[in-house]
């Protein structure tokens, strides 16, 4: 069974499934990567999802390789650049990677459009399909925090000049479509309205935030804007970084070779975020578990399953280190959820709703 495809827009035909490339170079060498997207390619996946930032835990070390192993694997197999969709990051305000253009220090026009060429360049691309703002220039609560804190707001660039030099790339050829990453209700209906405001053509078609069994906070206000702004939602995390495999409530705590194990102590947000030591998270990744064992179905295949039914989300953006993982992503597809499983998952977000926001 060929993973199904999604129209992003009238030309923009995106597969159900995107591989996300954040452990190439890190978690994967070359040869590892290449045998991945060899595999996931074949399999029906056209839509390749990377950062300018990745892969992670991020250091200068490995700064690029991500995307530096995606155009390396377009070239060295001959694929015709219009068989694939690629979708890539510019890093936001950060203070901790200062080997990207100073912190980044901001998103402003420079920034951006540094961003872009370097990009372009590691993915040895004329073009980017999409072009997404990994999180915003602005204080806003992400990566677990869910309440917002006023205090906290710092002196941003405005979103007129972010979307004056996207229009820029546009225009240029750099880049065709641009989406948002982490964003809220307000950050996307206020780059929806400024770039109706200022009659500038860039046009926000995709969010990539976080979505799945343990964390379903989209449903809460996001939705309706993407709803109403035809918006489409590109899911990550599907799994909750490895979480919902199940993997990690083995009395051993899961593989050394697992990415909450190999990089322990390195890995802050997800540490933070995903971690089992709350016993609402264990709990309800408990239960995901045991609903998917019950009706015959690998936990990964049921967490995947879960996110493709939402009416509004174009792909599910996942990672993978091994082939027989890709493998589960894959089956996913070919899950049924009926309404008895779906009755049973919603049970579950009663008693445990959102544990990792």
């Amino acid at each position: 069974m060929a993973v199904p495809l999604f129209s992003l827009t009238p030309d923009l035909i995106v597969s159900r499934l995107c591989l996300g490339t954040m452990t190439f170079g890190e978690q994967n060498s070359l040869p590892q990567s290449f045998q991945l997207l060899d595999r996931a390619f074949h399999s029906g996946i056209n839509f390749f999802d990377s950062a300018e930032m990745y892969p992670v835990p991020q250091r200068a070390e490995t700064h690029g390789r991500s995307e530096e192993y995606l155009g390396r694997w377009i070239r060295t197999r001959k694929i015709p650049r219009h068989q694939v969709v690629l979708a890539t990051k510019v890093s936001g305000p950060s203070g901790q990677m200062t080997w990207i253009r100073d912190g980044p220090a901001s998103l402003d026009s420079w920034n951006i459009t540094e961003a872009i060429d370097g990009s372009l360049t590691r993915l040895r691309s004329d073009y980017i399909d999409l072009y997404q703002i990994h999180w915003p220039d602005r204080y806003v609560p992400m990566f677990g925090e869910i309440e917002y804190d006023p205090t906290r707001s710092f002196s941003s660039v405005s979103i007129e000049e972010q979307l004056t030099a996207l229009q820029k790339a546009i225009d240029a050829g750099k880049i065709r479509y641009v989406g948002l990453s982490n964003e809220t209700p307000y950050g996307l209906m206020k780059f929806l309205h400024v770039a109706e405001r200022i009659s500038i053509r860039v046009r926000i078609v995709s969010l990539q935030n976080c979505y799945n069994l343990l964390c379903r906070n989209f449903d809460s206000g996001l939705a309706e804007c993407c709803s109403h702004e035809r918006v489409c939602l590109l899911a990550y995390s599907p799994l909750a970084m490895g979480i919902l495999s199940g993997k990690y409530l083995s009395l051993d705590g899961g593989p050394a070779e697992a990415r909450l194990n190999l990089f322990r102590g390195r890995y802050a947000e997800g540490e933070s975020r995903y971690s089992l030591s709350h016993s609402t998270v264990k709990k309800a990744t408990d239960l995901y578990v045991n609903i998917a064992k019950k009706y015959g179905i690998r936990p990964v295949s049921l967490a995947i399953a879960f996110v493709l039914r939402h009416p509004l989300v174009a792909s599910v953006v996942f990672g993978a280190t091994k082939i027989w993982q890709l493998q589960e992503a894959l089956d996913g597809c070919k899950v049924d959820l009926i309404p008895e499983i779906v009755t049973e998952i919603n049970r579950v977000h009663s008693a445990f709703p959102n544990p990792c926001p």
